[in-house]
């Protein structure tokens, strides 16, 4: 499968599709599994939340979230990756209320349902502006009133001030949509698509962000 957009690292395929989980891992030292279960731990998922998990990717987070989950909990995740999405129902297979759905979450799409929470995990940063905007948007269409948009991704920060060891690895790494991610008001852009009451937790060296933003209840 090509690239939507050539110019971005999200878009993971092959190889590096296929054992994500454990590159991430040993790049890691391990370090990234356990820095993902204390940021989902922050999202404040209650009981019964229906979730919406855009870029879902092998549902390695899908499962972090559904220990949080009663049986009326549900989550849905949207990715376009085969070899993930077949990841991801391996995974989650004795989960009922956990499913995944071949979707694109830069274009617009409608559900019966509303949710409580959209998540989107390391997914956001990589594509072009306009096209955040859209992803945005749909987040909004698909939460319910007084739902939240939680975007666990990188914080705002300049380049060339971060220390090295965090400078050198984003920019041998990152593309070119990330540079212009991290330079950009987040919140003020949220708060032009009527999102609210931002919420943060700060990791790395306030390099990363859990940022929540709550839907503005309209009434």
């Amino acid at each position: 499968m090509n690239k939507f957009y050539p110019d971005s690292s999200v878009e993971i395929q092959g190889f590096t599709a296929k054992f994500y989980d454990y590159i991430m891992n040993i790049m890691t030292f391990g370090g990234y599994s356990l820095f993902i279960k204390k940021a989902i731990k922050m999202m404040g998922i209650l009981p019964n939340d229906q979730i919406l998990d855009f870029g879902a990717g092998t549902g390695r987070n899908a499962l972090l979230m559904n220990k949080y989950l009663s049986e009326k909990g549900e989550i849905r995740g949207l990715e376009i990756s085969e070899l993930m999405i077949n990841q991801f129902k391996s995974k989650t297979k004795n989960y009922k209320n956990v499913n995944i759905i071949n979707q694109r979450i830069d274009q617009p799409f409608e559900f019966e349902e509303k949710y409580n929470k959209v998540f989107i995990s390391f997914v956001f940063h990589g594509f072009p502006f306009e096209i955040q905007k859209h992803i945005i948007q749909n987040a909004f269409n698909a939460l319910k009133e007084n739902g939240e948009f939680i975007i666990l991704d990188f914080n705002e920060f300049i380049t060339d001030k971060t220390p090295f060891y965090f400078r050198i690895p984003f920019k041998i790494i990152e593309c070119k949509y990330a540079f212009e991610y991290v330079e950009r008001d987040w919140k003020k852009i949220l708060s032009e698509f009527s999102f609210n009451e931002f919420r943060e937790k700060l990791f790395l060296g306030k390099h990363i962000r859990l940022l929540k933003a709550k839907k503005r209840d309209n009434k």
